[in-house]
């Protein structure tokens, strides 16, 4: 790490830029300088610019107030060019947000969720079908198309058998390739165009009434929604905004992958998981949301020049929020480094202390709309891999990056001799 030095306000990390030392240091980046500083809150220069990270309960309470902070314009253009779309929600702010995030939340009712966990069991029993015929499987691999099977049908989106494999990996090409630079980064922005056409052709077959998703479903309600204008959203943001139900469904492979790894590496857990009960299950999820790698911060914008804490924030100053170090903070996790779900036996819900997927409310604010989409699935994949099928895992490197955004094992789980568990 480079000399560091300390203001009279904020400290301060010498030097012109520090982009590359992102990309090397990757999730431990500002986990390490905000050790080294003793601080929640250090300035630093990214991409040519003075940038102020900063992590913690007390942070993220601060960055998730939107009357001090703006998401439109905060996230790099690699990340808006691949992973979010450029008219998406998360790059909105005020009524529009407002308006658009209602829409998302009116896809995650107790019926539609319900229907999720229907479909999401539905595939895992075909794909452990499949499964009990190959000689082993790459389960990451396997995670990818599986959910993306379960998005698709969800969000009442066609998708033939032909077309599985490109479009499995083109939208994992933009989960992967977000914070890369090169080849990776120019194929995800090419896995993106093809994607926003793919969906783009089905928005105006629903407008035209050629094509009648169900109701309720992403498609048919983006499609038909229509902003605090009137308007209807144009395809291109409406295709972003159906692959931003999509994208962070497959995703959830990383997570999959995740589970199988703690199921794999912490064999005490999983005999208390043999027993079925609901709450060891979302212990044992939530741990693993909290300890493994998903992706490392947020980025805002700040409205107005502001204190906080003695530090001078200003306007339009880049503000970005520690996820990866927040859920490793010693000060609000005993031992964060030590995997324990009994750490959320009594734990009350706190939208600032466990961040991930993003923090602040749901409704209003800018915490992950699928969240609870990703709790159950990763609740019903845990109970598959724990009592409902055995396996073997062979030698394989199992470790995994803190560089890579994001990140998942190294050898993306192998898995053989895969056996369907009698149930009794």
């Amino acid at each position: 790490m480079r000399v560091l030095a300390k203001t009279d306000t904020l400290a301060r990390e010498k030097g012109f830029d520090h982009s590359f030392d992102l990309l090397r240091e990757g999730y431990h980046f500002i986990p390490n300088r905000r050790h080294s500083f003793q601080s929640d809150m250090f300035e630093t220069r990214l991409l040519g610019r003075r940038a102020l990270c900063m992590g913690g309960m007390e942070a993220a309470e601060l960055f998730y107030d939107n009357d001090l902070f703006k998401r439109s314009g905060a996230a790099p253009g690699m990340v808006r060019n691949t992973l979010l779309g450029k008219n998406s929600v998360q790059n909105l702010d005020g009524e529009m947000h407002y308006s658009r995030k209602k829409m998302f939340m009116s896809l995650m009712t107790t019926d539609r969720l319900a229907v999720m966990d229907e479909i999401t069991i539905d595939q895992f029993e075909a794909a452990l079908d499949r499964w009990e015929e190959q000689k082993e499987i790459v389960l990451y691999e396997e995670a990818k198309e599986l959910m993306l099977r379960i998005a698709c049908n969800w969000a009442g989106v066609p998708l033939w058998s032909h077309e599985v494999s490109l479009r499995k990996e083109d939208v994992a090409s933009m989960i992967e390739g977000a914070a890369s630079l090169g080849r990776k980064h120019w194929k995800a922005r090419k896995a993106r165009t093809r994607s926003e056409k793919w969906i783009g052709s089905l928005v105006e077959k629903v407008r035209q009434g050629v094509l009648s998703p169900p109701e309720k479903t992403a498609l048919h309600t983006i499609s038909l929604y229509r902003d605090i204008n009137g308007e209807l959203l144009d395809v291109h943001t409406a295709a972003e905004e159906i692959l931003n139900i999509i994208r962070p469904m497959v995703a959830i492979a990383v997570y999959i992958n995740f589970t199988a790894l703690a199921v794999h590496q912490y064999p005490e857990e999983r005999e208390k998981l043999k027993s079925g009960d609901e709450k060891q299950n979302l212990m044992f999820v939530q741990e693993v949301r909290r300890f493994y790698p998903f992706f490392p911060f947020q980025a805002a914008k700040a409205k107005q020049d502001f204190t906080w804490k003695g530090f001078e924030i200003r306007k339009n100053d880049l503000v970005l929020m520690d996820f990866y170090g927040t859920n490793h903070d010693p000060k609000r996790w005993g031992n964060p480094q030590v995997f324990n779900p009994d750490r959320f036996a009594n734990w009350e819900e706190n939208p600032f202390d466990f961040v991930p997927q993003g923090g602040g409310d749901y409704n209003m604010g800018h915490r992950c709309a699928g969240e609870w989409v990703t709790v159950q699935v990763m609740q019903i994949a845990l109970d598959y891999l724990v009592n409902k099928m055995s396996y073997h895992v062979p030698q394989q490197d199992l470790s995994y990056s803190l560089v890579n955004f994001p990140t998942r094992s190294n050898s993306r789980f192998i898995m053989n001799d895969i056996v369907r568990k009698a149930q009794k």
